[in-house]
This record gives C-alpha cells, structure tokens and sequence, in this order.
C-alpha cells in the first residue's frame, strides 16, 4: 500500500478544496487464472483548476488509473478497491445508469481518437454523442456543438457532412477535445493525447488544451510518457512504477530536483543540449519484474543501484522528501540535479 498521501506535502498540494479525491486506489487483472495488481494503493488530489500529470514507462498503470476515474475499465475479470471521489460523492457504488449522467463532468480524450470515432458517423454527431445520451433539447445541442468546436479552431459549416477520415490526425484529436468539451465538464482525463502525432502538431494540441483549460477553468488529468510533455502541461507531477506512486510534487521538486532513483532514471534518459545538466544513471536499463510475482520490499530494487536488504525487506511509503515532494525511498537524494539553479524570491 502507497500510504494515505491525499493530505498536504509542502508546496505540492493544492491550495483549492479538491475536485477529485482517490484514496488507496487498487486494479487487479486476471488473466489465465493469474492476478496481475496493475495499480497499487494509489493516492492523491485533482483541484478545480488544476492539471496533474501522470508520468512512468509503459506498463506503470497511467492509462489504467484514467480509466478507473471514469468506470471505464472491463466488467470481466478485473477489480478495483478504494475510493474515488469526485465533489465528495464516491463514485464507486453508482449505477451504470447514474454513471452515465456524472460522465457529463469527467470526460476522457483517447490517444488514438480514430479508435474512438465510429467512421460511420458524420462528425457533428460525434461531437454531439454526449449530449444526444444526456438528453439535451436539439436546438441547444446544436449551440453546444458549434462552440466546442470553434473553441478547437473549426466552423461547423466547414466540416459538415464529413466523416473522421477525412481529416489528419491532428484534426481528428482536435474533433476528440471538441466532443469532450460538448457535455461541458469539468474536469478531463487525456491518456497521452499527443503520442501519436508530429511535434509540430504536438505543440498545438498541447496549446490549445493550455487555453480551453484556462478559458473553462478545467482540471486536467494528463497521462504521457513523455516527461518534457508533462513538465510544460502541469501543476503537480506524479511518477509511477510497476502501479505505485513512487514521486509527487511540483514540476520544479521533480524535475530539478528528483529525490526517487526512479525518477532520476527516468530523466536520465531524456536528451538534453546542456551536458552539465545530465543526471547520472541511477538505475539499469532493464524490464519491469513480473507484475504477478512482484520483488518484495521496494518494487525498484532490482534495477536499483542505491538498494540495500532494507529495500528487499520493508516497502517504503510516501512521505516528505528532501526537497517538500513526496517520496517512496528508504535512501532519497538529497542533492539537487547538475546544473539546477535555486529560484530567488
């Protein structure tokens, strides 16, 4: 279990009443007999306003934990614990019906949106699908239709009558924003929005949820294994292992300043133009373990170069780094990165 980190770290936590609340949050997958745990006792804080990004490498349970804020994950086979709390309200024990209708709140953006379009479909009603499932009156759907798509940079009477390929991928992603913002929620998940596209387009995309979420006041939920990504996008940052939250704190204590091994190797291999600002390796460039039998003690380490038998015996919980972010690590760093330069008042 990660701990209860749903309080306050220092300058990393929210100065808002939250909008989301997950408290010890567990997935279990089972497949051929097996239990696979996809996401461990995970814990943290979403205000109104605010983008949190969800950072590790593939298989660390980002996409899995989105979908879960949603009640998106597979009826067979799968279970989940804890709680999840949107406004104080615990989502878990909702119908499917009454799930439904909260979904016009919390809203997801797919990293493949074309997957998520039915090619069938013209792409005014693809946009309009919420709404037509919220039930609203046709005149005001038509409204909400045409300004969630001017808010992307499209006139409807533009793209009226055209199907989802028809447009680049950059356009179909812009379409998939403009069906999330139709229901008019206030708070959306975006599992890697970006992943697939050109930088270029990259940077517009990331731009223009920049705008619609200052525009809309939203909260974010950004989920990228792209570190550079999620430091320009977010608040907060959180960086998982093996379904763990091993990091939290601002993109300054995470970044520049990364207490956690894993974190450290994370950056490591981000190329940078500044050699003095590279940080050593500290971890080996190898698989996760097995997420059915799981290392005990700290899941990091195996590939942990800093790990002692009291890593292999006690797993460490989150708790106040060195630098005010949260860290699970019974030996954290405590100097700061090369060439990180301390920000005056």
């Amino acid at each position: 279990m990660a701990g209860d980190v749903t309080g306050a770290a220092g300058s990393s936590a929210p100065s808002t009443e939250a909008l989301l609340t997950v408290d010890r949050l567990s997935v279990n997958f089972t497949r051929s007999g097996k239990v696979m745990r996809a996401v461990d006792g995970v814990s943290f804080k979403v205000a109104a306003g605010e983008t949190l990004g969800l950072v590790g490498e593939s298989g660390s349970g980002k996409t899995t934990i989105g979908r879960a804020l949603l009640r998106l994950l597979p009826e067979v086979n799968t279970k989940w614990d804890g709680s999840i709390r949107y406004q104080g309200s615990d989502i878990g024990p909702l119908s499917n019906a009454t799930m439904r209708r909260m979904r016009s709140r919390l809203q997801m953006i797919f990293q493949d949106p074309l997957s998520s379009f039915n090619p069938r479909r013209k792409v005014e009603a693809i946009v309009a699908e919420g709404l037509v499932i919220q039930g609203v009156p046709k005149q005001e759907r038509d409204q909400r239709v045409r300004a969630a798509l001017a808010d992307v940079g499209f006139e409807l009477s533009e793209i009226a009558g055209r199907r989802p390929h028809q447009f680049s991928g950059g356009q179909c992603q812009r379409i998939a924003i403009a069906r999330a913002l139709a229901v008019e929620p206030e708070l959306i998940v975006c599992d890697e929005p970006v992943a697939s596209l050109d930088v270029s387009v990259q940077a517009h995309v990331i731009n223009l949820l920049q705008d619609i979420r200052e525009a809309r006041k939203l909260a974010l939920i950004f989920i990228s294994h792209d570190l550079a990504v999620v430091r320009n996008v977010s608040d907060r940052v959180a960086v998982l292992y093996m379904g763990k939250i091993v990091e939290m704190g601002s993109g300054e204590q995470v970044y520049d300043r990364p207490a956690h091994p894993y974190t450290r190797t994370l950056l490591e291999a981000v190329p940078v133009v500044d050699a003095s600002r590279k940080l050593r390796p500290d971890g080996q460039r190898s698989v996760m373990p097995s997420r059915i039998k799981p290392p005990s003690g700290c899941a990091f380490r195996t590939r942990c170069a800093r790990a002692t038998t009291k890593c292999a015996e006690t797993e460490p919980s989150l708790t106040p780094g060195p630098h005010g972010q949260l860290v699970a690590c019974h030996f954290p760093h405590q100097e700061e990165a090369p060439g990180h330069v301390a920000r005056t008042a």
